[in-house]
């Protein structure tokens, strides 16, 4: 095989310990390093007999290196590694990844977008010793794996200047070294359950923050599924054992070196396997190459197979470490002051916003607003804090997308706010659309249209919504008191086009009558569900659904568009559901009927014979629609989001169209 050619980025510690490990590795060559100075990179050149450059993107325009190293500070680590595989070079980026998943979700969503290699330096991972662990236990040599305690701290002088006790440069133990004893706890709890990895199903920690504000010391308890209990510990201030044990119902294994399992007088890993009744024997796993270097060949061998990432250290696994370290982080209220909304932090990749696939995107024009808007919709209500809210609209502005769906009710607010933070801090307010709604059960009221919407679009950092919804309708209102407090914020210039959510046909056509009466602005807009599974019962009180036919027929011979809520069927059309599966009653109650199945197996099929998935054709289906409805799709990571995408590139013909809605009297 020809040797994978590297680059290292940064010129610190542990981007020499990995140049040196290189040099040992006859798949692995070093080809260059960069560094923030020239001189700091001709330095360490010099030393490891490589090509110098004066700046990071230097290293990524080279054609003479296939993959790098990021061994950047912590905060570094998104930019470079997400430009690294935007410039088509493969990543090994140091953990821990991001400082927080949604971080590290934009690198994997970045590295599958231009098909290369990603992983997440976990060295110890890729390590023989930690091989011979698992074996150990997925073959019962303790039994029932019951307990783990893991810990790795060390005790440093304070520094403010060090980035161990920088807020600004992610620092303190939790992501530091905190991340290893979560990594290893899950890996004891994903073999318990026959797995390669486990997340936790709650995570309770204690976090102590020291003069600068980063955690000096902290500790969590981690529950898993198959009732083993981790107790994990780290620290920058505190010297700790740094060491694995693991407690199962017939004995026990103690790492003493988990992290860095040869010392460098030993050819051998060595751990202590402890059963009742017997002599503790220990355990020697033969080792003839440097930890770096074992997990450089670990990468270059996953490459030659043409893989884009690492059984040792797969993209969910790091994804779930992530997850779990900013549960303990959120434990011990514990931000760093870039994840804080109104932080103004740029975009991932360093780079502002533009808009690469815009072509993707359908688009439809909308009385009284100026721009096309969208046809798929980001909902707005599966994020909950601002990494997870950037991540989620950078990518989905950048694919075309222009319309982002949010309400008064949402997360009691959280989720406008965050939306208005995102939207100022990118400055692309006028290049998008924001719905609003209002006025939900039981605050169902004219009056209560402008003091909701005053509180919104404070929370939304906006003057206007483009497009606003009443949430629900109210009956023993007149239809004319709603459209006279409507075309009130329409003067005010609050609102430019306006809707009901979940109202019937009727009220929209008496509300539009009423309007044109008086010479007023009537409803363009109506967002009721619609989908290729018909709602059964309400998914809540009020619901109402457009997807019967005479409710078609009437958006087919009007002109009001219709935005369509759960338009995927929430799940219905993944392995979420089944038949079987009724573990969701939100799900069963909503979507379960032997109609609905029926559709359902007729969107597999379908999805079979055109090599898609059959959410795909769900989405399809509704984008097809004569009357052109805009789909409000809920995705929480961006391969949900990318799934959505790919629905754009499925056309249905009228055939297909017509044989995925069968009617009751079809077989």
């Amino acid at each position: 095989m020809t040797q994978l050619r590297w680059g290292i980025i940064g010129t610190g510690a542990i981007g020499r310990h990995f140049a040196k490990a290189l040099a040992a590795s006859g798949k692995n060559t070093l080809t260059a390093v960069a560094s923030r100075t020239r001189a700091s990179a001709d330095k360490f050149a010099e030393k490891f007999e490589c090509m110098p450059f004066g700046s990071y993107q230097e290293i990524l325009d080279s054609s003479e290196v296939d993959i790098v190293y990021v061994a950047t500070p912590h905060p570094q680590h998104a930019e470079w590694a997400i430009k690294a595989a935007r410039a088509g070079k493969h990543v090994l980026c140091e953990k821990p990844l991001g400082l927080n998943q949604a971080e590290a979700m934009a690198i994997f969503d970045a590295a599958e977008q231009h098909g290369v290699f990603a992983m997440e330096a976990f060295m110890y991972r890729c390590h023989p010793q930690t091989e011979k662990v698992a074996s150990l236990i997925a073959d019962g040599a303790i039994g029932e794996p019951r307990l783990v305690e893991a810990s790795f701290g060390f005790n440093a002088p304070f520094d403010a200047e060090s980035r161990l006790f920088s807020a600004d440069l992610g620092g303190g133990g939790i992501m530091d070294v905190g991340c290893y004893p979560v990594s290893f706890s899950r890996l004891v709890a994903g073999v318990a359950e026959g797995r390669r990895y486990a997340n936790p199903t709650s995570v309770t920690g204690t976090v102590h923050l020291g003069q600068s504000g980063v955690d000096e010391w902290a500790a969590a308890t981690l529950a898993f599924d198959s009732g083993l209990i981790a107790q994990v510990s780290t620290s920058v201030s505190v010297t700790l054992p740094s060491d694995v044990k693991i407690y199962g119902s017939a004995g026990q294994i103690h790492v003493p070196h988990p992290w860095h399992p040869v010392l460098p007088d030993q050819d051998s890993a060595m751990f202590a396997l402890s059963r009742a009744g017997q002599d503790i024997e220990t355990i020697k796993v033969p080792v003839d190459r440097d930890l770096f270097t074992i997990e450089a060949d670990c990468v270059a061998d996953a490459i030659s197979a043409g893989k884009k990432e690492c059984a040792q250290m797969a993209w969910s696994d790091t994804l779930g470490n992530l997850q779990t370290l900013d549960a303990w982080r959120q434990t011990g209220h514990f931000t760093f002051p870039i994840e804080r909304p109104g932080a103004g932090a740029p975009p991932y990749s360093g780079m502002p916003l533009s808009v690469s696939s815009s072509e993707m995107m359908p688009a439809r024009s909308l009385p009284h607003i100026q721009k096309p808007v969208s046809r798929l919709v980001m909902g707005c209500d599966n994020q909950e804090t601002m990494p997870q809210a950037a991540a989620m609209f950078d990518a989905f502005f950048e694919s075309g997308g222009t319309c982002f769906d949010t309400a008064f009710i949402y997360g009691r607010g959280i989720m406008e706010k965050l939306l208005g933070h995102w939207h100022k801090a990118r400055d692309v307010r006028n290049d998008i659309h924001i719905i609003g709604k209002g006025a939900h059960s039981p605050d169902c009221y004219p009056h209560i249209i402008s003091k909701q919407l005053d509180k919104s679009l404070n929370r939304l950092q906006t003057d206007y919504v483009d497009l606003y919804f009443l949430h629900r309708d109210n009956l023993d209102v007149p239809v004319g008191e709603f459209v006279d407090a409507l075309n009130k914020e329409v003067s005010d210039g609050r609102i430019k086009s306006f809707g009901g959510s979940n109202w019937s046909q009727a009220r929209i056509d008496e509300a539009n009558a009423y309007a044109t009466k008086q010479g007023l602005q009537g409803f363009d807009l109506v967002s009721n569900n619609f989908s290729l599974a018909r709602m059964e019962n309400p998914v809540w009180p009020g619901c109402i659904a457009a997807s019967d036919d005479p409710f078609r027929t009437w958006l087919e011979g009007n002109e009001v568009a219709l935005f369509c809520w759960s338009s995927q069927a929430r799940g219905f059309f993944t392995d979420r559901a089944g038949p079987d599966i009724r573990d969701d009653p939100e799900l069963v109650n909503a979507w379960y009927s032997d109609a609905n199945f029926e559709r359902r197996r007729r969107a597999y099929k379908l999805a079979e014979e055109l090599g898609v998935e059959a959410v795909h054709i769900a989405l399809a289906y509704v984008m097809a629609q004569k009357f052109e409805p805009f789909a409000l799709i809920g995705p929480r990571s961006l391969s949900e989001m990318r799934s959505s995408f790919r629905a754009l590139s499925v056309a249905l013909t009228p055939d297909q169209i017509a044989w995925l809605d069968p009617r009751s009297d079809e077989k």
